[in-house]
C-alpha cells in the first residue's frame, strides 16, 4: 500500500460502523438499559460484565479493563493487524481503503450531506405552515386522521407542486446545489438543468441509528405515479439497510419487547399515534436478513404484518426466507395476516390498540406458518404429497441455526410426513475473515508504509497479558484464534477506576465532558490563560480540545481510537468507561461552566503567587481580585 492511510478515512469507517452489530455477529449481545451486555469474551466470567455503548460506538469490560472501539475490537478478538482490521471494516461498508499516490488526500466529508438534509427537513415542516400551500396537505393528514403533535415528533413535512421550491430555498450557488443533488434532493435533466425531485407530496424524513435525516420518503395527495417516492442510493443512504420508525422506536422505549414490521411510512405513524411505538416498516424492498438482525438486536420478538391478499401472502413468505438464518434459539418470529382491504393505519383507527395488540398476541408462529404454507403446495394425504413435502421443506430447515429450534422443526416435519430419520446436510463451516490466519511477520509486512496510521490511532499493541486465560474451542466463532484484548486497568462496580478517589478532578470532569459530547467543544473558545494552568492532566485536556478544533465532529469512538495506546489513553479510556455507570437521569453540565472554574482555578494560583511574591504588582493584584469576583459570581454546576 502506497502512502499511510488517510485518518478521515478511519474516521468515516468507524463512523459508517454500527459497534453493536459488529461485536453482536461475534459474542451475542444482550440489551440492559441504553447499553448492551455479554459475558466478556477476553476472559472467563459467568456474570456479563463487558458493555457495548451503541451512543458511544466504545465497549468496557468492568472484569478486564479491555475497551476500544470497533477497529480495536477486530484487533483483539481475532488478531488481526491494524490494516486488516480495517480492511475488514471498510469492507462491509462498500469500501476501499485508498492504495495510490493520493492515499494521502482528505477524504470526503459526508458532514455537508447531513446538513443539507437537515434543512430540507426543515423546509418541507415549515411549508406545513405556510398559508399559500398548506390547505392541501394539512386536509390530507387530518383525513388520514394524524395529529399535529404526531407529525412533529415524526417530523413530517410537505414538498409544494413546482419544479424549484427547495431548489431556489436551498441552493443558492453551485456548491449547495451540489450537495443537493448528491442527496438526491435534486434531479439534472439531460440539457444539465436541475429542478427538484419531490414536488407536492407528503415527506417523511428518514432516519438513521443516530437520528440524523439520511433520506425521504414522499406519498402523492392525489392519484399521480409513483405513489410513494423515495430518495435515491446516496453515500448516506442504503435502503437495503434501514428501516423506517426505528430510531422513533428506541427513542420511545429503552427496552422494546417486540417489533412489528409493516409496509409503509403511515402504518408506522398510525400505529405510533394510538400508542404501539414498535413499529417499523421497509423502505420500498423486501425485508432481509440485514434487516431482521438490526432488529433482533433491540429485541427477541418479530411480527411481520401484510395485508391478506395474495401479494400480501408473497411478501410474507419472502420474509419468512431472509429470516430463517437469523432464528436462533431464544428469538420468535410471526406472521399476521390482516383481513383483505385492511391495512394496520385503517385496522387501528377503526377498532383501537387493545384490539390490534390483541391481534398480534395471537399471530401465526413462524413454525406453524411455514408449515402451513408448505403443505398447501402438496397433498399429505398421499406418500407422494408427503416426500415433496420433505424435499420442499429440507433446504429452508438447514438455513436455520442448529439448535433446539432447528432440532423441533426437523422433529415436526417427521410428524407431518412420517418419517423417522430425517437427516440435514452438516452446515458449511464460516469462513474467517479475510488473513486472520497471517503469521505476526506477514502481518507486520502488510502493514508497510502505514506504521504512522496504527501508530496514531492505536500505537504498538504490545504483548498480551502475562497470563493469558483459555479460552474452551466453542466459545469462539469457527476459524477464530483465541482472542488477544489489551488489558486496561479495570472499573470497580463503585463508580470510580480502581483504586482511584470517588470523585473527580475538575480536569477530569472536563475531560469527561468532551468525551460524552464532543461537539461541544468546536463552538467552544479556549481562554487563552489555560495554556499555562498547572493541574494533573491539563495537557491533556488542552491536546483534547485541539484535535476537537481541528475534527469538529469527531465522535467518541473517533476520539479513543485516536489515544489508544498513546500517552494519556488509559485515561480518557477509564473517564469514558465511567459513563456507563451513571444513572440515566444525571446530567453533565456546561462546558462552558467548567472552563469558568478551570479559569477561576488559574486566578487562584495567580493569586498566590502574587501573594507569596511580596505583592510588587498592586494592580495586577486588584485585577486579579476583581476577576476572581466576577467569575465566583457565576452559577457553579459541579460536574
Amino acid at each position: 500500500m502506497a502512502g499511510r492511510i488517510p485518518d478521515d478515512f478511519i474516521d468515516d469507517v468507524l463512523t459508517r460502523t454500527d459497534l453493536v452489530e459488529l461485536i453482536d455477529s461475534y459474542v451475542p449481545l444482550k440489551r440492559t438499559g441504553k447499553n448492551y451486555a455479554a459475558c466478556c469474551p477476553f476472559h472467563q466470567e459467568k456474570t456479563p460484565s463487558f458493555t457495548v455503548s451503541p451512543d458511544k460506538q466504545f465497549y468496557y469490560c468492568f472484569g478486564c479493563g479491555a475497551s476500544g472501539n470497533a477497529v480495536g475490537f477486530l484487533m483483539d478478538y481475532t488478531r488481526l493487524s491494524f490494516v486488516e482490521a480495517l480492511e475488514v471494516l471498510a469492507r462491509n461498508q462498500g469500501l476501499e481503503i485508498p492504495r495510490d499516490e493520493n492515499a494521502n488526500q482528505q477524504r470526503e466529508d459526508h458532514q455537508p450531506l447531513f446538513r443539507i438534509l437537515e434543512q430540507a427537513t426543515d423546509f418541507f415542516e415549515q411549508q406545513l405552515r405556510n398559508p399559500k400551500v398548506k390547505e392541501r396537505p394539512v386536509g390530507y393528514l387530518k383525513k388520514r386522521g394524524l395529529s399535529g403533535q404526531t407529525a412533529k415528533h415524526f417530523r413530517v413535512g410537505y414538498a409544494p407542486p413546482g419544479w424549484d421550491n427547495l431548489l431556489t430555498a436551498l441552493g443558492g450557488d453551485d456548491k449547495k446545489r451540489a450537495l443537493l443533488l448528491k442527496a438526491g434532493l435534486l434531479i439534472e435533466n439531460e440539457q444539465g438543468r436541475n429542478y427538484d425531485r419531490f414536488r407536492d407530496r407528503v415527506m417523511f424524513p428518514i432516519r438513521d441509528n443516530r437520528g440524523r435525516v439520511i433520506a425521504f420518503g414522499g406519498r402523492v395527495l392525489g392519484d399521480d405515479k409513483p405513489k410513494y417516492l423515495n430518495s435515491p442510493e446516496t453515500p448516506v443512504f442504503h435502503k437495503g439497510r434501514e428501516l423506517y420508525g426505528l430510531w422513533e422506536a428506541r427513542q420511545a422505549s429503552n427496552k422494546i419487547s417486540r417489533f412489528v414490521i409493516v409496509e409503509g411510512y403511515m402504518d408506522v405513524i398510525a400505529l405510533a399515534q394510538f400508542g404501539i411505538t414498535y413499529a417499523v416498516a421497509t423502505l420500498g424492498t423486501a425485508t432481509s436478513q440485514e434487516h431482521v438482525e438490526k432488529l433482533f438486536r433491540h429485541s427477541d420478538e418479530l411480527i411481520f404484518c401484510f395485508d391478506g391478499d395474495e401479494a400480501g401472502r408473497r411478501a410474507a413468505w419472502r420474509a419468512l426466507e431472509n429470516t430463517l438464518a437469523t432464528v436462533k434459539d431464544g428469538r420468535q418470529v410471526k406472521f399476521l395476516l390482516l383481513p383483505e382491504g385492511e391495512d394496520p393505519d385503517t385496522l387501528v383507527r377503526k377498532d383501537g390498540k387493545t384490539y390490534f395488540e390483541g391481534l398480534l398476541d395471537e399471530a401465526t408462529a413462524l413454525s406453524e406458518f411455514f408449515f402451513q404454507h408448505l403443505a398447501d403446495e402438496v397433498d399429505t394425504r398421499t406418500m407422494d404429497g408427503r416426500a415433496r413435502l420433505a424435499s420442499l421443506a429440507k433446504p429452508y430447515l438447514e438455513k436455520l441455526p442448529q439448535g433446539v429450534f432447528q432440532q423441533l422443526m426437523v422433529q415436526r416435519l417427521g410428524e407431518i410426513t412420517q418419517l423417522k430419520d430425517i437427516r440435514l446436510d452438516p452446515p458449511k463451516p464460516a469462513n474467517p475473515p479475510q488473513q486472520a490466519h497471517q503469521p505476526a511477520a506477514q502481518n507486520a509486512a502488510a502493514a508497510t508504509g502505514t506504521a504512522h496510521a496504527e501508530h496514531e490511532y492505536f500505537g504498538d499493541p504490545g504483548p498480551g497479558p502475562e497470563h493469558s486465560p483459555s479460552f474452551p474451542q466453542n466459545d469462539n466463532p469457527a476459524g477464530h484464534p483465541a482472542p488477544r484484548p489489551r488489558q486496561r486497568q479495570p472499573l470497580s462496580r463503585g463508580d470510580k477506576p480502581a483504586g482511584a478517589k470517588t470523585e473527580l478532578s475538575l480536569v477530569d470532569s472536563t475531560i469527561r465532558i468532551l468525551l460524552n459530547a464532543p461537539r461541544q467543544a468546536a463552538g467552544t473558545p479556549l481562554p487563552d490563560e489555560l495554556q499555562q494552568l498547572d493541574l494533573p492532566r491539563m495537557p491533556l485536556l488542552l491536546e483534547l480540545l485541539q484535535y476537537l478544533k481541528q475534527k469538529p465532529d469527531a465522535s467518541t469512538a473517533a476520539i479513543l481510537g485516536h489515544w489508544q495506546n498513546q500517552d494519556g489513553g488509559d485515561a480518557l479510556f477509564n473517564l469514558a468507561a465511567r459513563e456507563f455507570l451513571l444513572p440515566n437521569e444525571e446530567q453533565f453540565p456546561e462546558l462552558e461552566d467548567a472552563l469558568r472554574r478551570l479559569r477561576l482555578q488559574k486566578v487562584e494560583q495567580d493569586l498566590d503567587q502574587i501573594i507569596a511574591g511580596g505583592v510588587k504588582d498592586k494592580d495586577r493584584l486588584k485585577q486579579l481580585l476583581h476577576l476572581q469576583k466576577e467569575l465566583s459570581k457565576q452559577p457553579n454546576k459541579s460536574p
